[in-house]
């Protein structure tokens, strides 16, 4: 992932409302989610979340799909994966961040 694309997403996942629409979105998963139903669970005006699933989509984060009339919004994991190795990428002096698990002992 380029940097501009990092920065251009980073932008769109910067505001407040937008955030949530991308994690609802996300927790859809494959199965994807319609805009009607987010503007309920979310309680954002047509017009507005409109306006957030356009950056979203421009950003690459999410992809759109027309079944008919209805548009249907998922998640692009690839991005999002992209996205967390660029962030992530050389991090902790590139020894990885995570400790090693501990192994459990059994009692006896």
């Amino acid at each position: 992932m380029e940097s501009q694309e990092v920065v251009n997403a980073l932008v769109a996942l910067g505001q407040l409302s937008r955030l949530a629409v991308f994690r609802l979105i996300v927790e859809q998963g494959s199965g994807g989610i319609r805009p009607l139903e987010i503007s309920e669970a979310l309680d954002i005006p047509s017009a507005t979340l409109s306006f957030h699933l356009k950056e979203l989509y421009q950003a690459g984060l999410v992809s759109v799909e027309r079944e008919g009339r209805n548009l249907t919004y998922r998640p692009r994991p690839e991005t999002v994966e992209s996205l967390m190795d660029f962030l992530l990428k050389n991090c902790c002096g590139g020894r990885g961040c995570r400790p090693k698990p501990v192994k459990k002992r059994s009692c006896r």
